[in-house]
């Protein structure tokens, strides 16, 4: 991409979108079958760069199926939704990959590269940007300035911080109760009675132990009920 352009501009996507239609060009796709469409999409089209695209390769994508390198103003009727042709073979669908789901999990990469790399210069540069919301991701950017790409990636974390589990080892990175990491809840919607009670409300793991075991301070002492509840 070009310094200095903007990333949404169809523009500066050009050159790609030109290399997908001479591939697609050099196959008399007239002649092929639906099933033939379908393995050139997967092999030729989605082996080019997809990111910040995929509205623009999908209706490449969406043409060649439906009309093959006929001339494109011979339109043919799309006789499915686009959503319905690229659900997978068990759904229905032809297994056309969804672009919108391959490009989140190439951003998703990121998040687990940020949450995972210690001190690696990239992650430090964005950890003095934005500042941090927890010990593993930046705050959320709300200003209408700044990194438009780790706004991006920082918008699916909710997504895709659900589908993880933490390894607590030591337990110097995973906060006791804000993080997941007894059965895939958190303790403070387990023991809001607790959690309110506490005076260690952004402690670690490792901060809540000491050499006797656990070290939990709250701001009075507990009642049973509490306790069993």
């Amino acid at each position: 991409m070009p310094l200095g352009d903007k990333s949404k501009s169809k523009g500066i996507w050009n050159n790609i979108l030109e290399k997908c239609e001479k591939k697609l060009v050099n196959w008399k796709s007239q002649y092929l079958s639906l099933g033939g469409r379908v393995t050139l999409i997967n092999s030729v089209l989605d082996a080019l760069p997809t990111y910040m695209m995929s509205v623009l390769m999908n209706a490449i994508r969406r043409n060649f199926w439906w009309q093959g390198n006929c001339d494109p103003n011979n339109h043919k009727f799309h006789l499915v939704k686009w959503d319905q042709v690229i659900l997978n073979k068990k759904e229905g669908g032809l297994g056309i990959r969804n672009l919108k789901i391959q490009n989140q999990s190439l951003l998703m990469k990121w998040l687990w590269r940020f949450a995972s790399q210690e001190q690696a210069l990239w992650k430090e540069t964005i950890k003095a940007r934005f500042g941090m919301e927890n010990l593993w991701i930046t705050n959320l950017s709300t200003q209408p300035y700044g990194s438009r790409v780790w706004r991006s990636i920082r918008n699916l974390w909710i997504k895709f911080f659900n589908k993880c589990k933490i390894k607590v080892g030591n337990g110097g990175r995973t906060l006791f109760w804000e993080d997941k990491w007894v059965d895939q809840v958190t303790l403070r919607n387990r023991f809001p009675i607790l959690f309110n009670m506490s005076l260690q409300k952004e402690a670690t793991i490792r901060e809540m132990r000491d050499n006797q075991g656990w070290d939990l301070r709250f701001r009075r002492h507990l009642n049973d009920w509490e306790v069993i509840k």
